[in-house]
């Protein structure tokens, strides 16, 4: 009976120690892994909306309504945030959207977007995406270049060769990949057209 109880002290000082220093691991590695990912944000802004002097982030747009509003109209993407993209007077050019879409083959694919108050898209800017190496990995080097300049509506991925403004070549092997950046790309455009326009909720 002793020898148990004093198994069962060691064990719980053990499990105290380690639980104090997974704390203390997480305090000291919180803070730069918060400025890490604000860097990379900031980056990602600069690099979809280049001739921007600031960007503001909407703190009004909460990312649940938000992804209600996407969620509604057929998506399975997070709106994550929503950013102003300013001019050096202060005017606004438009704006940065960070979508998550849930679908990529290897998990989610977060990534921004710049769309300008004419509802041009200026690009993406992968932030996280774990697809197969060779395949879906190709998402930054054979997509993002794809999106840049095009005005439309929504876009739709062939695997023929694009042949419209609408229209975006799949990455070869990779339809799942090229789905879910489309679809995080219509979602975003989508809550833009419905919610950040004249006339939408968001903007009034």
């Amino acid at each position: 009976m002793k020898s148990m109880l004093k198994e069962a002290a060691i064990l719980f000082v053990i499990t105290l120690i380690s639980g104090c220093l997974l704390g203390l691991v997480y305090d000291v590695t919180k803070e730069p892994i918060e400025k890490a990912q604000a860097a990379a944000k900031e980056e990602a802004s600069k690099e979809v909306f280049a001739d921007a002097a600031s960007f503001v982030l909407r703190e009004d747009i909460d990312s649940e309504t938000a992804t209600a509003v996407v969620t509604e109209a057929g998506f399975k993407v997070t709106i994550d945030e929503v950013s102003e993209a300013l001019d050096a007077g202060g005017a606004l050019l438009g704006y940065v959207i960070t979508v998550t879409d849930h679908e990529g083959y290897g998990g989610d694919i977060q990534f921004s977007m710049g769309i300008r108050n004419d509802g041009t898209l200026n690009g993406i800017s992968i932030l996280q995406i774990s697809e197969t190496a060779g395949l879906g990995m190709k998402a930054d080097p054979v997509l993002k270049e794809q999106f840049a300049g095009k005005n439309a509506a929504q876009f739709t991925y062939t695997k023929t060769g694009a042949a419209s403004e609408d229209q975006i070549d799949a990455i070869s092997g990779a339809t799942i990949t090229t789905n879910a950046v489309v679809n995080g790309v219509n979602a975003g455009l989508t809550y833009f057209q419905t919610e950040l326009t004249e006339g939408g909720s968001k903007n009034e």
